[in-house]
């Protein structure tokens, strides 16, 4: 139980022993000049015990002056009191926290969890699209955890449908030779040499996704590519399983930079094994319907608003959706993983998709009633122009590429006494994905943002590198310290005050992210507690103080200031560098 919550019950039970049977909910107040919390519970007793609001607020007033714990107790309006916690009880609780600082962290009951984020695309180069998926699915995956959740982070790659096909055709056009495309071949393919390399494959899909949308025909021989490649064909099949092990490569060091990492890497046909069963099953539940020889599912509700759509299930030429593989991948985490929850962060854009796969999962009886899907969307990252973030010459930026443009501008704010080149690159780089990091989650994680390079790299306001620089101080600091430091003795000063009443506060924070599901209220939390610490080190001589208890205070202090904010870079995927 967090200190919070401590507090909270310890005033709950003050209230009993006065004659008033009800937990109290100890808030933050509106107004500081009245005190640090208010309890607003008195309009609720007063309609529980029939009695004035304002005589109950006296009665609990009178109780609470009697603790030494509490000070500055009194009532506004019909009943609200305002309450402040006395020096001595902030100093107690800072020394818990400062032997262990998840100790004023509250653990959620357990529950497993499946969240699938990334969203790759095989054969793709990951995109400014991809970003957000990744940055959101990892924070929440570490949030989730540290709460006490058990989560498996999935990749869920898309390597099935007909992206790959189009892929393969190309590839078939320019080098039609290849023993991959030789019925009588009967060798082994894997002695073949694949004159492909990553970066081939991301200027093959752009080239003849463009080409399919202008040629009717190499579309339809894309279409009968995808079918043979979903049926196994020899020769397609194995060609497919060498572009994915070349693009999950490349993928792989994409994500390892942004310091993301998967627990499971499963495709949409990893998911194709249960496809089988799942046909069976949607067939035994009658959901499926003929429509201009496609089957689809009908998953409008009489209650729905504007129009939905059906599921496409299985197409006219004989090939499975992107719908159908969602579905099937549902099938296939409820029975390798029973999961309680199934997550699903992806561009807020799909939001229909998603809907129409729930619904169907849950027609098909696909999970258990009490198993939660949810579709956690996003907006999108823009450039100034208000419109989605892409290159000078208007297409779309690759990840590596906008991990390139911001490290540059990294590079040039370091300290020019960092000499060492490949040093200095590396800091760059590690000092670049906190700008985007940190950009990424400020804004609540549905809205659009407009992301400005100069402004989020910059090492002064509401950006990941002051977060970095100002740790890294800390850190400095504390190393320079010349006398142990393991108590606070006092506090000196409204800074100090309130610094200890922010860290109270961190488990409200890390609730309210985990339940909406968005980094904004811990990304605003971290500027401002660095933000307070950065003014009570203006404000302080700290190594220089010569009042011993006083400056092992202001060290203690300090290093419960610098876990928290390690925790908290960390719960964000943010790397510190031991300089910058």
């Amino acid at each position: 139980m967090s200190l919070l919550k401590e507090i909270n019950a310890e005033i709950t039970n003050i209230i009993k022993e006065v004659g008033y049977d009800e937990e109290i909910t100890l808030l933050p107040s509106n107004r500081k000049d009245l005190g640090d919390y208010q309890i607003n519970d008195a309009m609720t007793l007063a309609k529980k015990y029939h009695k004035n609001p304002h005589l109950i607020a006296e009665d609990i007033k009178k109780a609470l002056e009697e603790d030494s714990r509490f000070k500055n107790i009194n009532i506004a309006g019909p009943g609200f009191i305002n309450i402040s916690l006395s020096d001595d009880y902030l100093v107690t609780l800072l020394n818990s926290i400062s032997k262990d600082i998840t100790i004023n962290i509250d653990k959620k009951p357990p529950k497993k969890i499946i969240l699938d984020y990334g969203g790759a695309n095989v054969a793709k180069a990951l995109h400014v699209g991809h970003l957000r998926s990744a940055d959101i699915g990892e924070a929440l995956k570490r949030l989730a955890r540290l709460l006490g959740y058990e989560v498996l982070g999935d990749a869920h790659l898309g390597d099935y449908g007909r992206p790959l096909g189009l892929v393969i055709l190309e590839i078939k056009k320019r080098y039609p030779n290849l023993a991959y495309f030789d019925s009588s071949y009967t060798g082994d393919y894997h002695e073949i040499t694949l004159p492909i390399t990553n970066a081939d494959l991301e200027e093959i899909y752009p080239f003849a996704s463009a080409k399919s949308k202008e040629d009717e025909n190499y579309l339809e021989e894309a279409r009968e590519i995808t079918y043979k490649l979903q049926n196994h064909e020899r020769g397609y099949y194995d060609l497919w399983q060498k572009i994915i092990s070349i693009s999950k490569k490349d993928i792989k060091e994409v994500y390892d930079a942004l310091n993301v990492d998967f627990d499971l890497w499963q495709g949409e046909s990893d998911a194709m094994e249960y496809y089988e069963e799942l046909k069976n099953i949607v067939e035994k539940e009658n959901i499926l319907v003929n429509s201009n020889n496609a089957q689809i599912i009908e998953v409008k509700k009489d209650t729905d608003k504007a129009p939905m759509p059906p599921l496409l299930f299985i197409k006219s030429n004989g090939s499975i959706s992107y719908e159908t593989t969602d579905l099937a991948t549902i099938l296939q985490r409820e029975k390798k993983y029973h999961p309680d929850e199934i997550w699903y962060c992806v561009d807020g854009r799909q939001e229909l998709h998603f809907e129409q796969v729930f619904r169907a999962a849950r027609l098909a009886k696909l999970i258990p009633p009490t198993t939660i899907l949810e579709h956690i969307g996003f907006g999108t990252m823009n450039g100034k122009d208000g419109k989605p973030f892409k290159t000078r010459d208007g297409s779309v930026m690759t990840l590596k590429n906008l991990i390139k443009l911001v490290t540059e501008e990294t590079y040039k704010r370091l300290n020019p006494d960092i000499t060492d080149e490949e040093e200095k690159q590396q800091i760059a780089t590690t000092v670049a994905i906190a700008a985007l990091k940190y950009a990424d989650f400020l804004p609540f994680r549905a809205t659009d943002f407009v992301f400005e390079v100069e402004k989020f790299a910059d090492l002064e306001g509401k950006t990941g590198p002051y977060l970095l620089y100002s740790t890294i101080r800390m850190k400095s600091l504390l190393n320079k310290a010349d006398i142990p430091f393991s108590k606070i003795h006092t506090l000196n000063g409204q800074t100090e005050k309130e610094i200890a009443l922010t860290i109270l506060n961190l488990p409200t924070i890390l609730d309210k992210s985990l339940e909406i599901k968005s980094l904004n209220d811990i990304s605003e939390y971290l500027y401002k507690l660095t933000s307070l610490y950065n003014k009570f080190y203006a404000e302080n001589k700290v190594l220089t103080e010569e009042n011993i208890h006083l400056k092992e205070s202001w060290l203690t202090l300090t290093k419960i200031v610098y876990d928290i904010n390690n925790l908290l870079l960390d719960i964000l995927g943010i790397k510190v560098p031991k300089k910058m």
